[in-house]
């Protein structure tokens, strides 16, 4: 039995405006924006042991912004129950599946999406005179399971924006960027993204380290502690880098799960910052942080990110389940790799030869036209 569920893709630029709004918004934005298509696949066959098998996908974010937008996903297989659904209070689709006893554990889920490099012109910003942050915003304010706002995380911000002199917010989350670049080094031992959990992070003191999600977990949470909106958005890359070859991948992306930092300013909205990239090319080639390419880079990711990479939420402490059927066992501390349970027990995400899962990436040529 075959089961799908797809919006249709569109095939021209101005069939793209009309039907994604933000389409058009990047065109009025920058008309010489230029826009490449992907194709990102999941395979993923679960054992065939216990009773109920259960499997959560998460999927390219569907908020149709300036640097991203989905054009429908689709799948293919067999389960007893199956679901396309968006996470409570977002634009972020998942997919879901439920097997019993005895059925073929086995789909395949593909989606289509757009991005275009993003980049915000910081030079001419002039914060407002009296800072206000919308209502909406205040929830990037507030402490987290894994990003507490307790008194180190406050004195270390605090103090580290003091010694910048930093009053402004746009001053402080630089200065928040640089220290974090400058003392938090990459672990190109550590496991996928980390576990994002800032407490842990900080009880090492003198040996600071950690993957992408602990280097922009460390950022939100010292912006937060000083007023500032912040989040992570988790996702994945999906092509190749023309920054570094550090910095991407296509082709089997099964590893391959990133996440991306972005900070707020009243009058401008939100601005990216990639902390974590910076830290992972001074890693992987043993370079010092004074050295050219690591100062270009470094200036380069405060304001923009090289989007050869998808976004999928930026949810944190996620919470799978939207009834008693797609419940899953626990919280999970952020949602960017496949979720599968088997009698209510996990699955190891981290293992995508046992779990047993496949994510492909392929570019879609003579789709880059220029909207």
């Amino acid at each position: 039995m075959k089961r799908r569920s797809f919006f249709k893709l569109v095939g021209s630029s101005a069939a793209a405006a009309a039907l994604f709004p933000a389409v058009a918004r990047a065109s009025a934005l920058s008309p010489n924006r230029k826009w490449r298509s992907y194709q990102l696949t999941y395979q993923v066959t679960l054992p065939a042991s216990g009773k109920v098998a259960k499997l959560w996908l998460p999927l390219p974010d569907a908020s149709d912004t300036v640097y991203q937008f989905t054009q429908g996903n689709n799948w293919s297989g067999k389960a007893t129950a199956s679901a396309f659904y968006m996470l409570p209070g977002t634009q972020s689709p998942v997919f879901f599946a439920l097997w019993q006893k005895g059925e073929e554990r086995t789909v395949k889920v593909s989606s289509i999406v757009k991005t275009a490099d993003r980049s915000v012109d910081l030079s001419s910003y002039q914060a407002p005179a009296k800072v206000s942050i919308p209502q909406n915003m205040k929830r990037y304010l507030q402490p987290t399971r894994h990003i507490p706002l307790d008194d180190v995380v406050k004195k270390t911000a605090h103090s580290v924006t003091g010694q910048a002199n930093a009053r402004t917010p746009l001053q402080q989350a630089r200065a928040i960027y640089d220290w974090v670049i400058d003392n938090v080094a990459y672990d190109t031992n550590g496991r996928g993204q980390g576990s994002g959990d800032l407490r842990s992070l900080l009880s090492r003191k003198e040996n600071l380290s950690g993957k992408c999600a602990d280097i922009h977990t460390l950022f939100v949470g010292m912006a937060r502690a000083c007023g500032i909106p912040a989040r992570i958005q988790y996702g994945i890359r999906i092509d190749d880098s023309i920054l570094n070859k550090n910095l991407g991948k296509s082709g089997d992306i099964s590893t391959s799960q990133h996440c991306q930092a972005e900070f707020y300013l009243s009058g401008l909205g939100w601005v990216p910052v990639n902390p974590s990239d910076v830290a992972r090319v001074m890693a992987a080639e043993s370079l010092p942080r004074d050295h050219d390419s690591i100062s270009q880079l470094r200036e380069k990711l405060f304001g923009s990110w090289e989007m050869n990479w998808v976004a999928f939420n930026e949810r944190e402490d996620v919470d799978l389940g939207t009834t008693k059927a797609s419940a899953a066992i626990s919280k999970l501390p952020f949602f960017s790799y496949p979720h599968a349970e088997i009698d209510g027990r996990q699955q190891n995400s981290l293992e995508p030869e046992s779990f047993s899962y496949k994510i492909v990436s392929a570019a879609l040529v003579g789709t880059g036209a220029k909207l």
